[in-house]
């Protein structure tokens, strides 16, 4: 696959139907990589329409959906086109990988279907709030959009005209657009991809000398093999690692302590653009620093004929930003010595990772606010539901970032959409929800495509020296020997015995682990999982005018909405 970097500047310069600043509509997202799909929007409050224009190099059918997984059952759709005889357009519903259905309920309404210069301009508008049961509940979480068209007016199968993308709708933060073509590259050279299912590569490297500070504003990835690269990371080493390396990860080489994370891709994700006022900081003084290129490939067929040269462009400028941006590794990773297991069969499983701030202090003299900005969240294949859950003075705090249908081949960046602040002595729960219906074996944690993690990656500034805050509750407890051995009897634990070995898990001290990035550690034994308030979620309430919801995650003030549109207009 070539480079995005030609298309990055496409961004610069809008085609003919996105170009005009229209203050009605402030927000902007191209979906897809190749701007072929955009998608402007806009609206006055959470309570009232929100208005869309999608416009796509087309002059056949489009259609746009916001599903719960990114894919097409149980999504809900509008189509529609301007064929001879005039538009055409349709609310729908999926129930499945098929012709979606004409929702009987038509909630949304056409404004405006234009063709000009080999695009269709389809603008239209829902109530955010909608009680349709075929229609999706709008929330202030990022929701995944997808996006499907055809190139006549006749609807039918798209092929590989389509895509999806996750997009905060009502927290949009705008991004910095590109100033300049100045970009370092870090990518492998030529590799060889393994048959084995799982593989994670690691190059060892000093990336390209910048004799003063730069901040890094943009990523983008260049991917040459979409179909099996899993996740790409980019960490900045200790001052100890001095040598290059270029082989399998983890086997050893002193650029296993490379962690202190600058530039992350996960699959079905997207260029990454920060916010106006953030960079990451690179060159002046860390000039002589190695960074380890980190990536993993999922090849479930076994494919032995791939070379691969893939990596990750850092997009940079010497127009420093306010603040330097990082990244803090939470939640819960496999510990060695330290077997964390998930039974098969088991519907839902919870697994909980904590952070507690107050460690900091034995890593570094002091720690300011931490202002995070965005998040991406990560599991593997049994993975269906993550949550970040920000707790200050042992009470919930807030709820910093969920997703109750996570898509493995989804894993994108997105933005909260307005800051959270994190204080010294917070704490941070993630908790995963998994699902081993489909297995008969033990599911562990570790990095293989079926094995799991359970992670969110915080991104937020001012940059501090800690890098990873993560725990693992401590399986070697006494109060467990008892389901440790149930998995030795070699049979299926019945439902009560997973929640009661669920709940053991979860009451058992965690283990905490804090590093920085010279690769110092900190432990704490006596962690502890604390219980969450129920996620929001959404309910009908009807009024005269027109069916509306009432629901718990509306707690943000109109003031701070209508900021949102005031900001410079794309």
């Amino acid at each position: 696959m070539r480079s995005l970097l030609s298309l990055l500047y496409l961004g610069i310069f809008w085609t003919a139907g996105t170009r005009a600043s229209d203050p009605n509509l402030p927000f902007m997202e191209y979906l897809d990589k190749d701007h072929l799909v955009c998608l402007k929007w806009g609206f006055d409050n959470l309570q009232g329409d929100i208005t869309f224009k999608l416009v796509v190099n087309t002059t056949g059918w489009v259609g746009i959906g916001f599903s719960p997984n990114g894919g097409m059952q149980g999504a809900d759709i509008v189509m529609g086109g301007q064929g001879s005889s005039g538009s055409y357009f349709n609310d729908y519903y999926a129930t499945g990988n098929s012709m979606p259905l004409v929702d009987k309920q038509q909630s949304y309404t056409l404004l405006s279907m234009d063709e000009s210069n080999n695009q269709t301009l389809m603008t239209f508008k829902r109530p955010i709030q909608s009680c349709d049961d075929q229609d999706f509940h709008i929330s202030n979480q990022a929701i995944k959009v997808i996006y499907a068209y055809g190139p006549t007016d006749v609807i039918s199968y798209h092929g590989s005209l389509r895509g999806a993308k996750e997009v905060n709708l009502l927290n949009y933060m705008p991004r910095a657009t590109i100033s300049g073509n100045k970009y370092i590259s870090a990518r492998v050279d030529n590799i060889t991809i393994p048959e084995s299912h799982t593989y994670y590569h690691c190059k060892v490297m000093k990336l390209p000398k910048l004799y003063k500070k730069h901040h890094i504003y943009l990523i983008e990835p260049v991917i040459e093999h979409l179909d099996i690269i899993h996740h790409m990371l980019l960490y900045r080493c200790p001052f100890f690692v001095t040598e290059p390396y270029d082989g399998p990860c983890y086997s050893g080489d002193v650029g296993d302590a490379c962690f202190d994370i600058v530039a992350s891709w996960g699959v079905g994700g997207g260029v990454f653009a920060l916010p106006e006022d953030v960079g990451f900081p690179i060159g002046g003084e860390e000039n002589e620093v190695f960074y380890r290129l980190e990536i993993h490939y999922n090849n479930p067929y076994g494919y032995t004929d791939r070379i691969d040269s893939s990596g990750l462009n850092m997009h940079y400028t010497e127009l420093l930003r306010q603040h330097d941006a990082a990244i803090l590794s939470t939640g819960m990773l496999f510990f060695e010595n330290m077997e964390y297991k998930i039974p098969p069969r088991a519907s839902r499983f919870h697994t909980y990772g904590v952070c507690n701030t107050s460690l900091f202090s034995q890593l570094i003299n002091s720690s300011p606010d931490l202002h995070v900005f965005a998040v991406l969240l990560h599991t593997h294949l049994a993975g269906r539901e993550i949550e970040v859950v920000h707790f200050r003075n042992g009470e919930q705090a807030d709820l910093l970032a969920w997703d109750k249908n996570y898509n493995f081949e989804l894993q994108q960046t997105t933005s909260l959409g307005k800051i959270r602040t994190i204080k010294p002595g917070d704490e941070l729960l993630v908790e995963c929800t998994y699902s081993t219906s489909d297995r008969t074996k033990v599911t562990k944690m570790g990095l293989g495509t079926t094995d799991e993690m359970c992670l969110a990656f915080l991104f937020y500034y001012p940059a501090i020296k800690i890098t990873t805050c993560i725990s693992h509750p401590n399986t070697l407890h006494p109060s467990l020997s008892t389901s440790n051995q149930l998995f030795e009897e070699s049979r299926t634990l019945t439902e009560e015995e997973i929640l009661e070995y669920e709940r053991l898990l979860k009451t058992v001290p965690q283990i905490h682990l804090v590093s920085d990035d010279d690769s110092n550690h900190t432990f704490y034994a006596n962690g502890i999982v604390r219980e969450t308030k129920t996620t929001p979620t959404v309910t009908c309430k009807n009024t005269n005018s027109s069916n509306r919801l009432s629901a718990s995650w509306i707690t943000e003030t109109a003031g701070a909405m209508l900021l949102l549109l005031l900001i410079a207009n794309m």
